[in-house]
Formats: C-alpha cells, sequence, structure tokens
C-alpha cells in the first residue's frame, strides 16, 4: 500500500543512456594528454579548479539517483586503484549506446513483450550480462596471450633505486609509469617533479623484507601521518624530511639543551587520575568521627588533591628514572601535569591523533601506555633528536629515529607538499595519494595462471591456429612473465588496441558457431569496437593521428614474431631483475626493431607507461557497473530529507550545506 502510493518512475533504456552521457560530457573536457581543467565555483564563492576525474564528479550536484549510482561506482573504483575515473565513465557511455544500438535493432525485439521499450531494456539487461560474463570467463587469458607480451615487468629495484643522473637509470620505468599519472592530474608542468618525489619516498620506505606490496601498502595506510600540507609555496618546494612531522606543537616550553638521545613517551589517557581506585573513599568533610567510624572498616581515607599530587609526582619521578624527556600524549593533559613536566624539563606534546601515535609506535618499536602507573623500560622510545620545525605558518614537532634491526633499509621520513593555496594542496595531495593506491594496483597480478591461460581460447583452437600464428607471437612467454605483477605497457592507447586485437581474433575463432546477438562473436566485437572510443579521444585534437597509431600498432603485431620486452627479459635478466624495461635500453632497441621500426619505437617511447593490472579492473568494474545499471527499470521517489554532504566525498566538498531532497 504505502509503495503504490510513491510516485513512481519508469526508467527506459533511452533514460539510462542519456544520463550516463550526460557524465561523459562534464568528464570529457579534461580527458587525455591534451585535455583542459574544469572550473567549479561553490556556492560560498570559492573555486575549484582540477582535472581529476573523482574531484569532478563529486563535485557535482546529481539529482538523478541513476546518475548517483554511476558516479558512486566510478568511486568504489578509483578508491581502489586511484585512476580511470573519467575512462570509466568514457566506457560506460560507449556501451550504453552500441548497446542500445543493437537492441533497437534485433528483429525479434517486441514479440513477447508488451511494449517496444519493454522488449529493448530486456535484449539490453540480457546482453551486458552476456558481456560482463564473457569478461570474468575470457579476459584475464586474452590479456594474458594478447596484451602482457608486449608489455614489461617492473622489479622492486625499479621502485627503491636512487638516481642522481639526469639520463635513464634503473627506476626510469616507474617514473614513466608516474609520470603518465600525474599528467593526466597535474598537467605537465609537475608530473615529472612528481614522480622523481614519490620515487624518492619510495626509496626511503623499503623494508627488509623486500616485498612491494608491503612497503606500497605502509606508505598507502600511514599516509595521513607521513604527510604535511604546507600551502603559500609553489609545489617545487615540496619535499621530504628525515623522521616524524608529528602536527601539533609543544604544550611545554622545549629545553634548548642538546641531549642525545633523546627518550620518549607515548600515552593514551591522563596522567592525573581523574578517578579513585578501588577501596578508596574520596572525603568531602572533616569530621572526626565520620573518619574514626569508617578507619574501624579499614578504609582509606585520603584528600583528593593531596592524593593527585602525590600520585603525579610518582609518575614524574618514574618517568625521570628511565630517562625521559619527551611526552607524546593522545589527550589534552590538566595544568598540575604541565607544570611538574616544565620543572622536571620535561616536553609535552597534547592531543596527538592516533594516526601519528600508531606511526611512532611502529618506527620507535615502544608501546603506548594506558596506565601511567605501568610505564616501563619498553614503554620508552630512543630518538636521534626531538625539535620544533616551522611548515608554512605552523609549527610542529619533528622527531627522528635511531636505527633498528627490523627496518635496516628504511629510512624514516615524512613527505612536505606545497601549493600555492588550500585547493591546489589537497589537489596535490590527492594525487600524490593516488599514485600509491595505483601503485599498489599495478603490483597485483591479473588475477589467473599461465597453465591455465595456456590452454585456453586463443592457441588452442585449432580451426584458427594457423591463421593466428602470424597475429600472436609464437612464443611462450607467458609461462613465467604473464601472471607475474608490476607489468606495465606503453601508454597512448597500447592496451586498447592490443586488446582490440586479441578480441577480434577470438571472435574470429568463435565465427562457426551459430550466428546470434548473444553469441561469442558478437559480445566480443562489442567489447572490442568500445575500446577504441579511448585512443579516439586520446587523439580527438587530431583525427589523423589516431589511424596513424592504429595502423603502427597492427604493422608491429603483425611484422614481430616475439614480444620485444619479454624477450629481453628471458636473455639479458631474470625474472625480477635489476632492469626489466626495454624501452630505454640499446641493445634491446637494435635487437627488436629495425631501422624500418624506429618511429613505432619512438611512437612507445613518448606515450609513458601505464599498469596492465589498473586497466584489467577498470574493464570488470565497467562491465559489472554495466550490468547493474540496466537491471534498474522503475525509480520509487521517497522524498526522504538526506544531508547532501553525505553523498560527496569529504575530501572534496568541506563546506557545510542545506538539506536537500533526495530520490
Amino acid at each position: 500500500m504505502v509503495a503504490g502510493m510513491l510516485p513512481v518512475e519508469r526508467l527506459h533504456l533511452d533514460h539510462v543512456v542519456q544520463t550516463v552521457c550526460v557524465l561523459e560530457s562534464v568528464v570529457l573536457r579534461s580527458f587525455g594528454p591534451e585535455g583542459g581543467q574544469v572550473l567549479f565555483t561553490r556556492d560560498t564563492g570559492q573555486a575549484m579548479l582540477s582535472r581529476s576525474g573523482t574531484r569532478i564528479l563529486t563535485a557535482l550536484r546529481l539529482e538523478h539517483p541513476l546518475a548517483r549510482m554511476v558516479v558512486e561506482c566510478v568511486l568504489k573504483h578509483s578508491t581502489v586503484t586511484g585512476d580511470g575515473s573519467k575512462t570509466f565513465i568514457l566506457l560506460l557511455a560507449t556501451l550504453l549506446r552500441m548497446i542500445h544500438k543493437m537492441a533497437c535493432k534485433d528483429p525479434n525485439v517486441s514479440h513477447a513483450y508488451t511494449s517496444r521499450q519493454t522488449a529493448e531494456a530486456s535484449t539490453a539487461r540480457h546482453l551486458a550480462d552476456k558481456i560482463h560474463a564473457f569478461a570474468l570467463e575470457e579476459l584475464d587469458d586474452l590479456i594474458i596471450l594478447g596484451v602482457i607480451p608486449y608489455g614489461c615487468c617492473l622489479s622492486w629495484e625499479n621502485f627503491t633505486t636512487k638516481t642522481t643522473l639526469p639520463g635513464p637509470s634503473n627506476n626510469h620505468c616507474v617514473q614513466k609509469l608516474l609520470t603518465t599519472f600525474f599528467h593526466s592530474r597535474l598537467g605537465h608542468s609537475h608530473c615529472d617533479f612528481m614522480s622523481k618525489l614519490t620515487c624518492e619516498l619510495l626509496t626511503h620506505w623499503k623494508f627488509k623484507s623486500d616485498l612491494p606490496p608491503l612497503s606500497l601498502q605502509f606508505v598507502n595506510d600511514n599516509l595521513d601521518a607521513l604527510h604535511t600540507p604546507v600551502s603559500g609555496f609553489p609545489i617545487s618546494c615540496s619535499r621530504l624530511i628525515e623522521g616524524q612531522v608529528i602536527h601539533r606543537d609543544f604544550a611545554t616550553p622545549c629545553p634548548q639543551s642538546e641531549r642525545k638521545p633523546v627518550k620518549a613517551a607515548v600515552f593514551t589517557g591522563y596522567l592525573q587520575p581523574k578517578l579513585l581506585n578501588a577501596g578508596q573513599v574520596l572525603q568531602l568533610g572533616c569530621e572526626e568521627q565520620w573518619m574514626e567510624e569508617n578507619s574501624r572498616k579499614n578504609r582509606s581515607i585520603v584528600h583528593f588533591s593531596a592524593w593527585t599530587e602525590t600520585s603525579l609526582k610518582c609518575v614524574f619521578a618514574n618517568m625521570q628514572s628511565l630517562g625521559v624527556s619527551v611526552i607524546l600524549s593522545a589527550v589534552k593533559q590538566s595544568a598540575a601535569v604541565l607544570a611538574l613536566a616544565a620543572q622536571a624539563e620535561m616536553c609535552v606534546v597534547e592531543c596527538v591523533s592516533e594516526d601519528e601515535l600508531s606511526l611512532f609506535a611502529q618506527l620507535s618499536g615502544a608501546s603506548p601506555v594506558s596506565d601511567s602507573w605501568m610505564i616501563e623500560p619498553e614503554h620508552v622510545a630512543t630518538l636521534t633528536f626531538c625539535r620544533p620545525i616551522l611548515l608554512g605558518a605552523h609549527r610542529y614537532v619533528h622527531v627522528a629515529f635511531q636505527n633498528s634491526e627490523d627496518r635496516v633499509t628504511v629510512e624514516p621520513c615524512s613527505l612536505v607538499i606545497c601549493g600555492l593555496g588550500e585547493g591546489q594542496t589537497e589537489q596535490y595531495t590527492c594525487a600524490f595519494r593516488d599514485a600509491i593506491r595505483m601503485l599498489l594496483s599495478t603490483w597485483e597480478p591479473v588475477g589467473m595462471t599461465a597453465t591455465r591461460a595456456s590452454k585456453r581460447t586463443l592457441l588452442s583452437n585449432k580451426s584458427t591456429s594457423s591463421h593466428m600464428d602470424n597475429q600472436i607471437p609464437n612464443t611462450p612467454p607467458f609461462q613465467q612473465c604473464g601472471v607475474q605483477p608490476g607489468c606495465v605497457i606503453p601508454a597512448g592507447g597500447t592496451f586498447e588496441f592490443l586488446l582490440q586485437h586479441a578480441l577480434l581474433q577470438y571472435g574470429t575463432s568463435c565465427s562457426a558457431s551459430v550466428d546470434t546477438a548473444m553469441s561469442g562473436l558478437a559480445v566480443s566485437q562489442i567489447l572490442a569496437n568500445a575500446l577504441l572510443i579511448v585512443p579516439r579521444q586520446i587523439y580527438s585534437h587530431c583525427p589523423r593521428r589516431f589511424l596513424q597509431a592504429q595502423t603502427r600498432f597492427l604493422t608491429f603485431i603483425q611484422n614481430h614474431s616475439h614480444p620485444f620486452s619479454l624477450v629481453y627479459k628471458q636473455e639479458h635478466s631474470s625474472v625480477f631483475g635489476e632492469s626489466a624495461c626495454p624501452l630505454e635500453e640499446d641493445k634491446l632497441t637494435k635487437h627488436c626493431y629495425t631501422e624500418a621500426d624506429m618511429s613505432t619505437k619512438l611512437f612507445m617511447l613518448d606515450s609513458g607507461l601505464e599498469s596492465v593490472s589498473c586497466k584489467y579492473q577498470l574493464l570488470l568494474a565497467v562491465l559489472q557497473c554495466l550490468s547493474s545499471i540496466l537491471h534498474v527499470d522503475t525509480v520509487l521517489h521517497t522524498h526522504t530529507a538526506l544531508h547532501s554532504k553525505s553523498r560527496r566525498l569529504t575530501n572534496t566538498s568541506r563546506e557545510d550545506t542545506e538539506d536537500e531532497t533526495e530520490d
């Protein structure tokens, strides 16, 4: 009965396509290397200038629930991979247009349905489910056999090798990968600087275990405590600082003594007791009879002020015996604590965030103290120094740690990110965070095994084996490198060109089957044609370059019987060798390219690098979102007042907004 009273809106396929195409028109303005920035003005008059697809989409005031659903799907994907929000919308809109076109052309579209719109929606849902199922079943194999052989696998040495020379070095591939990422976020002028700064940070945070995911995950989890935003300075002033910056100031005067080493303790609670212990009674009067009566009952009666003062002095005496000179507190301490700390020449830092205390405990090896009476030597951290530091208009606490056997190769450092304004500084910070997430996703395998892939579609179909020998490299590189993490490929549409070629070859192998709208041929062709929208938009400023790029890649695939990067890895390096990027090596250039191929090589070099794993996850996320939104056919307008701020990312819109009606 309640549902019948609510306003009902039928959601037709045309509405879905139009809604997503509106989002596409917004993000296309900043898509690709030649894309510009989008300017937004808020109700407060504050302007926001950004190229980030995530920031652009979350800044929109979206009324339609389907549009908000799509944006939520984009945010879930970008939160994991840190990249691909604009490509997500572009691919989704293209697939919807193609499915809509096929659904409208189906000759049997209205035979079993009361209306043509219902039939078109059913056909579109069925086709979207088929594409999604196809991707879950076949996409990883197609990427292994048709894409990965033309890429290269980065080693952890690439991430953490220091470079001081301006020429190519071991970590040039990682810098190229990061430069491509930052170019799409911050523009051409800042991408090189930010990529070098990121590589330098990762070099400092290389753990003894030498496992890339551990170090990258540590930086990602602790980035809030590891970075300090500073407004009013150009981004070129961004730098690394030794040790940790605690974003609080000293509550007591900092002694000027050069005493080394410095010992510190972390307290999660109050040093001065707030409550009495069991068996103790708080005295509120001075009646002798009452005191004598209770004394006979063996109760301890004390003056509260005298008791807390005595307790506090004992706590400080214990800390002095342990050599503690710095107190880091998660809460605000009382005036009595600060007075005793000043007398004992101890520095007190109050209201330190949980993230910063957790990082401090991990780096120092000292355990936080919950009960001030229970402080032991294992709760005391040894620091190289503890002193104030001025960053911008704020003064913070700067500490450095002594070397530990558990982190021989780690050099703890903090990142200072500068920007001319608060908005720019926030954008640089978000871009840096997303770059770390992108590297984490890059280091994840594509999610398949080489044994399984080697037995699958592209090379197992005998009817097309003779035709595909000239199209797909006749080597078994996927037995080792195809499933390893850290795989990257030249940017500029390379992934899309290669996967489109593999999908068309797969469709050729399925041509012998019954030709229906839901056949493997139709599904693979839809996905293959949709992929080309990415390079088309990359070269939209010069359409002729798109045709030239496509021709070069197809020519390269047909004229080379081996994948250039994996030949280099097999002949010149181990699987996790020190230098895994063939695009910068003279030997490989001579080995893989003739003079006629020089233009292709230069084209790939100039295009940058991008992650295969991120591309793979992006496609799966788009197809899942496609299937989800096409299953929505009815909107119930509940008119529930919800705060609009809950629908936006907190790092995009900080200001308070009025309640608005949500559909």
